[in-house]
């Protein structure tokens, strides 16, 4: 069966909004949910452009489904991101303040917590007095990434002048914050796309649809 006049205008921009798709997913994730997702999207995606490929009817109805799922979930993530965003703060403070007692036995701690206080120019969870409860060898330091200028071991017998005193929690919910309508308008453009593709997915599966009857 072929689809028609309007139809393959349809199916072209099926295969481009599924291009979209499949590069839509979050790269700030940890790397076993990145996997996790983006093999799911990567199916889901694969499906519809068989579907579109072989004008397969259970396919289309498939990928449409489960394109409207995923907007579900982005949608139901975003306002209980909203609602309890307090909750996410202080979760991720008693978290950061975690990731500090493991960082003197944890060198994959070291790296993560070094990378986010040399990023966001912040020292410890409130302020730098924090690493005072840690045991950094040689006692009274702090981390090197905590230091304006870093080198190697900038971080003792440190001036606090020569470090950054706020800390990241505070940075980092500020710089969120400040973002806020950045990540709202990323948000807005890949729900877009993905109500563009649920609209022509419906379309192509009318489309196919309507084939079946006529045979």
């Amino acid at each position: 069966m072929a689809v028609e006049g309007g139809m393959k205008c349809v199916k072209f921009l099926l295969y481009v909004l599924l291009l979209a798709f499949c590069g839509a997913t979050p790269g700030s994730l940890l790397p076993v949910v990145i996997i996790a997702v983006g093999a799911f999207l990567f199916l889901v995606a694969f499906m519809g452009c068989c579907g579109a490929c072989k004008e397969n009817y259970c396919l289309m109805v498939t990928f449409a489904i489960f394109l409207s799922l995923i907007m579900l979930v982005e949608v139901a993530v975003a306002i209980a991101g909203y609602v309890f965003r307090d909750k996410v703060m202080s979760e991720f403070n008693k978290d950061f303040r975690q990731q500090m007692q493991n960082y003197p036995k944890n060198n994959h701690t070291v790296s993560i917590v070094d990378r986010m206080q040399e990023d966001f120019k912040c020292c410890g969870a409130a302020n730098y007095t924090d690493w005072e409860s840690i045991p950094l060898m040689p006692k009274g330091r702090v981390p090197d990434s905590c230091c304006v200028n870093v080198t190697q071991g900038c971080g003792i017998s440190f001036k606090v002048k020569e470090i950054h005193e706020e800390g990241c929690v505070e940075k980092i919910g500020g710089w969120l914050r400040s973002n806020v309508l950045v990540v709202a308008a990323a948000a807005l453009g890949i729900a877009f796309v993905e109500v563009l593709g649920i609209i022509f997915a419906c379309c192509l599966v009318k489309s196919i649809r309507s084939g079946y009857e006529v045979m």
